[in-house]
């Protein structure tokens, strides 16, 4: 992988974990019940603890990337496949794995394939050295506006992918399917 490639999935996953510990902090109950249903300490005060732990490990990970912020990264991210994936395996009930603060984010495999690619671009960035937000920005056009906005979408795209593209697979629950006209034609079907 390309080391500026390898930097910005870094610094997009980083950021989704800054996003996520925001979320944890506004909305702990998601999260405390996934911890609760994995027999992990729960209640509002340990989901709300996890997201300051995601929020630090993201500042520190953006501000000077290097050893610390990847090693922080992978670790996190770690914990969050092997979450997911014990969730999974057990067939836990969970509904929502309380990453973003929403009832409606589901565990599943492409979770845990997205957490561990977060966890390589965090060993990459800790073997490199790299991964600095500043460092990144200090070479490019436009004092880095388009790499952020590049990162931004990033960061949007990964959270569509975890928390939106999952619930596209489920029916839609709560509209009225009878009577509603099919193809122009009315409720009876008929022309």
């Amino acid at each position: 992988m390309d080391l500026y490639a390898m930097d910005a999935w870094f610094l997009i996953s980083a950021t989704l974990l800054a996003v996520s510990g925001g979320a944890k902090l506004a909305d702990p109950a998601p999260t405390s019940g996934a911890l609760a249903a994995a027999s992990l300490p729960s209640g509002r005060p340990w989901a709300r603890l996890l997201g300051l732990v995601e929020i630090a490990v993201a500042v520190v990970a953006i501000a000077f990337g290097g050893v610390v912020g990847g090693v922080g990264v992978a670790v996190m991210y770690a914990g969050f496949a092997g979450f997911v994936a014990v969730a999974l395996r057990r067939n836990l009930p969970v509904q929502s794995c309380g990453c973003f603060g929403k009832v409606d984010t589901p565990p599943t495999w492409l979770h845990v394939a997205v957490n561990l690619s977060a966890v390589t671009a965090g060993v990459g960035v800790a073997v490199s050295g790299g991964g600095a937000l500043p460092d990144m920005l200090s070479g490019q056009p436009l004092a880095g506006l388009p790499y952020l906005v590049l990162l931004g979408v990033g960061v949007f795209a990964l959270y569509l992918i975890l928390a939106e593209l999952p619930r596209l697979g489920r029916p839609v629950t709560g509209l009225p399917v009878t009577g509603l006209p099919v193809s122009g034609l009315p409720a009876s079907g008929r022309p």
